[in-house]
């Protein structure tokens, strides 16, 4: 939610920054000027919890480089969301903060992953307000859990209160942010081992996880198939996962969502006719790498037709 205050002045004239002592100081005046209405118009901006729950099928891409000019890019071109990927990316908690800064000023929303299931990690991810966490390697029930409690305040969790002077809570000026910012959090446990896959259900099923990230990756890599994701095995774990969610009934507040990342040879699309509803597509790293495979090689083409090596 965005809240835009516009100050009206002695003369009647617009001024777009609010203040609560009562007065303003105009720029080309060298007195200050008493208020004498405030008007406040605030625009409503759906989370990407909101919008699963309405039905919506979210398309997004992953960071690594943590570069804010990227990822403002990415922003502006109209992902649904872009996850920080604090796993294998090559970024901590300060080089996250900047790229929020830039997805911010893009309308983006954030997901961060987090590199491994610790209060610690969640506590300084949470403080910079995301509107989403990811947490890895999640093999059951008890796991889920202790994701959900490092995401709660106490009495229901273990995440340490630092609302007065967290970015999360607008640096305390958002008062209401303890109350409320559980609605808008969508938890998503990542299931990419043998033994997750057979404890899904255990794992959706608990208060708090809104949905199950599906990594190919990893789970061919369980079973001794690391370099081969398109293998039976793998395919079979996947329909596990997935049938096993989507015939789950639904929670009170939505899900659990079927969430994944897509492959080159197992495409967005593929991903949304399955079911999915919150899909990453690619990853900067990957992009911008085929990016550049691929004008070096148009060039190195053009060459060789110059050279007259093409007939």
């Amino acid at each position: 939610m965005e809240t835009i205050n516009h100050t009206l002045n002695n003369n009647g004239n617009g001024n777009s920054h609010g203040y609560t002592n009562g007065h303003h100081y105009h720029q080309n005046r060298d007195f200050y000027e008493t208020e004498q209405e405030v008007t406040t118009v605030t625009t409503e901006r759906k989370s990407i919890k909101s919008r699963l729950q309405d039905g919506d099928c979210l398309y997004g891409m992953s960071f690594l480089s943590f570069c804010p000019t990227m990822v403002e890019i990415a922003g502006w071109s109209g992902y649904d969301f872009v996850i920080l990927d604090l796993e294998h990316g090559f970024g901590g908690i300060s080089e996250g903060l900047r790229c929020i800064h830039a997805l911010t000023a893009a309308n983006t929303p954030v997901i961060v992953r987090v590199p491994e299931l610790s209060h610690v990690w969640v506590k300084k991810v949470l403080d910079l307000g995301p509107q989403g966490i990811i947490f890895p390697l999640v093999d059951g029930p008890e796991s889920a859990k202790k994701a959900v409690s490092y995401c709660r305040y106490p009495p229901n969790g273990v995440r340490g209160v630092a609302t007065p002077i967290v970015r999360a809570s607008r640096f305390g000026i958002d008062e209401s942010y303890a109350k409320k910012y559980e609605k808008d959090l969508l938890i998503l446990c990542q299931v990419e081992t043998a033994e997750g896959v057979e404890n899904v259900e255990g794992i959706a099923g608990v208060d708090g996880v809104d949905g199950i990230m599906v990594g190919p990756l990893d789970l061919s890599a369980s079973v001794g198939c690391m370099h081969d994701p398109r293998n039976e095995k793998v395919k079979e774990m996947m329909n596990k996962i997935e049938s096993t969610v989507l015939r789950m009934k639904r929670k009170e507040g939505g899900g659990p969502y079927l969430a994944g990342f897509a492959m080159p040879f197992d495409g967005p699309d593929q991903f949304r006719s399955r079911g999915y509803k919150l899909i990453r597509g690619v990853t900067d790293v990957g992009l911008f790498k085929n990016a550049c495979v691929g004008d070096v090689s148009k060039f190195n083409m053009n060459t060789k037709k110059m050279n007259g090596q093409y007939y």
